[in-house]
């Protein structure tokens, strides 16, 4: 399946990408062989196939929600570069209007 250029430009444009010639052209030939894979899937009979969102059965492994032993604030701030009234202190990244 080939895929024209003003569909390579809606694609570009869509995911915000800003292509050179070079790599539309490129782009148009991945997108073709894309498209030529997803047209091999859709040909797959599927019929008594249970859908499923993960190939593998997961298990979560979750542990009792229960309170245990936790660290003392100095504990905690032991491995602070500094510190402030028991808090960490880090540098300023947002400036006040």
């Amino acid at each position: 399946m080939s895929i024209d250029r003003p569909a390579v430009d809606h694609v570009a444009r869509l995911a915000r990408l800003d292509l050179s010639e070079q790599e539309r052209d490129r782009m148009s030939a991945e997108l073709a062989r894309i498209l030529e894979h997803a047209e091999l899937i859709q040909a797959l009979d599927l019929d008594g196939v249970e859908p499923t969102s993960h190939p593998l059965p997961l298990v979560n492994a979750f542990r009792p929600d229960e309170a245990g032993p936790s660290l003392t604030a100095e504990q905690a701030l032991s491995g602070a570069p500094r510190e402030e009234r028991r808090c960490f202190r880090v540098p300023r990244i947002i400036e006040e209007p």
